[in-house]
């Protein structure tokens, strides 16, 4: 029997049932995505100021959120690409963890209200983020951001985003870090993980498989070598634990600079819970002091 954190025990205990998703509409889907999730930004870190922005692409406008700890000018930027299997979420569904994030980097965080599958699958949200990069290094934030001092962050389906985004930004030189949090890089279902976790902890296999038909992503890993130095965590009790390990080693079989934290005892999604799980305010701690001191 896995261990589970108290407190990520009582969460679940008090928890509304978990929609199948996959049988809803998906408008609806969406719609009760964004209320589940609503509960966790109640405790929003207070910061400076939160603004949104627009993106300008070649297919329109795209909704941004610039969260900044201090109003101090030129700080180093995270773009963050949020979770929700390339399906669901948006700036406002991670709009907690997104200023927590902040506020442990003492960086501004960009958030990004990228397309969504499967109206728009691989490789939309990519090109949106990419578009992020290109606004903000342009100078559409001002002086509020330091365009030689940038990251990306992501979780979940964001974490596989930001990282296909750092292969293939223009901009790959001017990023100093990486932070990638329980990602889904490969459609691979039968790892230990998978069958150990894929029923009855938060996020299932079969949800998984429903979400990567809809994203329709690559099947192998990019080229991996040249990367910023990259911090990546998982929860113990999650189906795509595994992925996150074997992309570790990947990374570090070419070179790069990679550091890996494991969360005993909590579920996939747990950096949204921070509120009432201290693992979760822990995984931010760590990712902030990353983050600050590569983002120096």
């Amino acid at each position: 029997m896995s261990w589970v954190h108290p407190e990520m025990a009582a969460i679940l205990a008090s928890a509304p049932p978990v929609p199948d998703f996959q049988r809803l509409p998906l408008a609806e889907a969406r719609a009760t995505f964004g209320r589940l999730n609503a509960t966790w930004n109640e405790s929003t870190p207070a910061l400076a100021e939160i603004r949104d922005l627009d993106i300008p692409t070649p297919w329109g406008a795209m909704a941004a959120r610039l969260f900044r700890p201090s109003l101090a000018p030129r700080r180093p930027c995270i773009v963050f690409a949020h979770g929700g299997g390339w399906t669901f979420g948006s700036i406002e569904t991670h709009r907690g963890t997104m200023a927590r994030l902040a506020l442990e980097s003492d960086a501004c965080v960009l958030g990004v209200d990228y397309r969504l599958a499967p109206e728009c699958p691989f490789p939309a949200a990519v090109e949106d983020v990419c578009a992020a990069l290109d606004a903000i290094i342009g100078g559409l934030a001002g002086d509020a951001v330091d365009p030689y001092r940038m990251a990306l962050a992501g979780d979940s389906a964001g974490a596989a985003i930001s990282l296909l985004t750092a292969v293939s930004t223009p901009w790959k030189p001017r990023l100093r870090a990486m932070a990638l949090f329980y990602g889904c890089y490969l459609p691979v279902f039968d790892t230990a993980s998978h069958g150990a976790y894929g029923i009855g902890f938060g996020l299932t296999t079969e949800r998984m498989r429903w979400y990567w038909g809809n994203w329709r992503g690559p099947d192998t890993l990019p080229d991996l070598t040249g990367l910023p130095p990259t911090y990546l965590n998982s929860p113990a009790l999650d189906p795509l634990r595994d992925e996150t390990l074997d992309l570790v080693r990947a990374l570090a079989d070419v070179g790069n600079d990679v550091t890996i934290d494991v969360y005993a005892g909590v579920i996939h999604g747990f950096m949204q819970m921070s509120a009432k799980l201290e693992p979760a305010r822990a995984a931010h701690r760590a990712a902030g002091r990353f983050l600050s001191e590569k983002l120096k």
